[in-house]
């Protein structure tokens, strides 16, 4: 796990990588910084230990799935923090980086972590090159520190710095984003979570709380920019702006009660799916869900701009998926605009392309997965900073997953507060499916029934709104 990196101010390094993206900074002068919060920042995307509370009301802390939580200061009761919003460069997997907008060195932002009733003064300083704002998104608050640039308050301009206050009222999961150039920005990856815990941490008590948030580019292969004009066609879908197999797992311990809060900032919805486990939901945008409303559930789809809960007792050893059921949102960018070839003989076509393009590989005759298996095998030839379409590796061969992908391990003997990757799981002796070897029974045709003769149908057209 790393530790934030605690800067003052844009190191050399930094200027320069952000520079060579052609994006173009004004630096906040450091003698207009020296009453606020310190900047932290953090520029690794593995899972970091939660910030356990030093100061302020208890809590128990939640876990940022390939992110962190930022760090505040209390200025005479009042509860501070710092953003920056700031070109990033996030890895979104082994071998793929993107050119982002983000928070604190990165996309998403770090995860904000209150108590319901705390007073709150957030320092948003923007090194953009253009304006933006902050939307509390969620939050009961004064109207004018809602974030709606020309609406509820002046754009903050490229330089700036801007102060939100308000009290954090209910408890919840929430979620912050920009309202200005909202198209531009949330493509670029600006955004974050928030999370209000209640004033009794005995409440809704949980031994392993995570979040994340759903998040979509289009990053051409080859490329390491978004196009920030996309309606619908994205080619990454991500957990915290991380694609399959750079997505961490969530670790617990057999037993825990856990919670996983997801927000939805894409432009669909997702119906996320957990195997071998049920869960409830027992938190919405509104507020935490009724015990008598809830049921349960083993994929819950979550609309876009809504925050979902969930909990469930994880007493199930092993390595369980965590995924969006939308197939195409479990691959990754080579996966889209590509013709289907299933069935399709190319060894003529492979002979006579080849000839022009030594490293052509026919892949699809027999399915999309041949890619992860040639990938196993040879250095597939790929445009720079792009990733196979089906990528990662387990102890049994190729998962041929990417995208919204990755997976639950429950373990027994785990510590309290250990996160890390206990690797894979070791089932037991005579627990794993197996190949069949015994002779297989011939099959059973079923005789078509009978040929009827047609039976006329009236058919009458509604005239009015009668009965509905």
């Amino acid at each position: 796990m790393d530790t934030p990196i605690l800067s003052g101010n844009i190191s050399r390094r930094d200027f320069f990588k952000m520079a060579g993206a052609g994006i173009a900074l004004t630096a906040v002068n450091q003698s207009a910084l020296a009453a606020l919060p310190e900047i932290v920042s953090a520029e690794k995307a593995t899972t970091q230990v939660p910030l356990h509370p030093n100061s302020g009301r208890p809590y128990h802390p939640v876990i940022t799935l390939n992110g962190w939580n930022l760090p505040w200061r209390m200025k005479n009761g009042v509860k501070e923090f710092h953003l920056v919003a700031e070109p990033v460069v996030r890895e979104m997997a082994p071998g793929m980086k993107a050119n982002l907008w983000g928070y604190n060195g990165q996309s998403p932002g770090p995860t904000i972590e209150v108590v319901e009733g705390d007073k709150v003064r957030i320092f948003v300083t923007n090194r953009l090159p253009e304006k933006t704002s902050v939307h509390w998104h969620g939050q009961r608050l004064p109207n004018g520190m809602d974030g709606v640039s020309g609406l509820t308050q002046p754009a903050i301009p490229s330089g700036k710095t801007f102060v939100y206050e308000f009290e954090a009222k209910r408890a919840g999961t929430f979620m912050y984003h920009p309202h200005a150039d909202e198209m531009a920005q949330m493509a670029m990856g600006l955004m974050g979570s928030w999370v209000t815990h209640p004033k009794n941490p005995k409440f809704m008590q949980v031994d392993r709380d995570f979040i994340f948030l759903l998040n979509a580019y289009d990053i051409e292969p080859g490329s390491y920019t978004p196009k920030t004009n996309t309606m619908l066609d994205f080619n990454l879908w991500t957990f915290n702006s991380r694609v399959f197999p750079g997505i961490d797992p969530l670790v617990v311990r057999k037993n825990d009660k856990v919670r996983i809060r997801v927000g939805n900032l894409t432009m669909t919805n997702h119906p996320i799916h957990l195997h071998g486990h049920e869960f409830q939901v027992v938190g919405a945008d509104g507020g935490w869900v009724p015990p008598s409303a809830r049921w349960p559930e083993v994929t819950t789809d979550i609309a876009v701009g809504q925050m979902r809960a969930i909990e469930f007792v994880a007493d199930a050893l092993g390595d369980w998926a965590l995924h969006c059921h939308k197939s195409h949102h479990t691959m990754n960018a080579m996966g889209h605009d590509v013709p289907n070839m299933i069935g399709v003989k190319q060894h003529d076509l492979v002979k006579k392309v080849s000839d022009l393009l030594p490293d052509y590989m026919a892949m699809g005759e027999t399915g999309m997965s041949e890619m992860s298996e040639m990938a196993s095998m040879m250095d597939m030839p790929l445009p720079e900073n792009t990733l196979p379409m089906m990528t990662g590796t387990g102890q049994y061969g190729a998962i041929d997953m990417g995208g919204m992908f990755t997976t639950l391990k429950v373990r027994e003997g785990l510590a309290r507060e250990d996160y890390r990757d206990p690797g894979p799981y070791h089932h037991p002796k005579g627990s794993v499916a197996y190949e069949y070897v015994g002779e297989v029974p011939n099959a059973i045709s079923v005789a078509p029934p009978e040929d009827k003769s047609a039976v006329e149908v009236q058919v009458r057209k509604p005239t009015g709104h009668g009965g509905h």
